[in-house]
């Protein structure tokens, strides 16, 4: 579903991390905002609710090249990761073009992860879109913390579709940016096949 702008020659891509509450979303783009360019980004801009915060900013990557003379800007979105958010990750979802479920690799948080991979794919069908059929990778975050599934078990559980999946620990850094290409290419494919 993405935008062109004809004016500036460019492509509006949206990409969301979607995941449960305090799984790593808004610490993968802050790290994002903090290392990008700042003549190539956009605003960070937080809508906080009471418990929960969304983050958005938008971003154009020097290196990924254009499709058909048109550059490509990405913006990146998180959802709230409490369940009662639930209308706001719906909204959040619309017009997406990838997906990045950011899981919280501590044992104690697989029916989380589990439960929100569900919630996304409800969601994402209400829209009319199909997880399986669409540009989505998974990211095992806080690999760095002492009770954690091993990635075996993480990608048993989560990752059915044998999707990309990279291990992280967000805070810092490490996974982060590869997690971000992978989706962006998956995003730039879809968008060249659709071209």
């Amino acid at each position: 579903m993405s935008f062109i702008n004809y004016s500036s020659r460019e492509i509006n891509c949206k990409i969301v991390y979607y995941g449960p509450g305090l799984c790593g979303k808004t610490t993968n783009l802050q790290f994002i905002y903090a290392k990008t360019n700042p003549a190539a980004k956009g605003k960070l801009i937080s809508l906080a609710t009471e418990t929960e915060r969304t983050l958005f900013f938008d971003f154009l990557p020097l290196s990924l090249g254009d499709i058909k003379g048109f550059k490509t800007r990405f913006h990146l979105y998180t959802v709230p990761g409490q369940v009662f958010y639930d209308a706001s990750r719906k909204l959040i979802l619309k017009g997406v073009d990838g997906v990045v479920f950011c899981a919280d690799s501590q044992i104690e948080r697989m029916e989380a992860n589990l439960e929100s991979a569900d919630n996304l794919r409800v969601n994402l069908s209400e829209h009319g879109f199909d997880l399986d059929r669409m540009p989505y990778v998974i990211q095992y975050n806080k690999r760095d913390l002492p009770n954690i599934s091993p990635i075996e078990e993480l990608r048993r559980m989560i990752n059915i579709r044998g999707v990309p999946d990279f291990p992280a620990v967000a805070s810092r850094g490490i996974g982060v940016f590869e997690t971000l290409k992978a989706i962006a290419k998956l995003v730039l494919l879809e968008l060249k096949k659709g071209g």
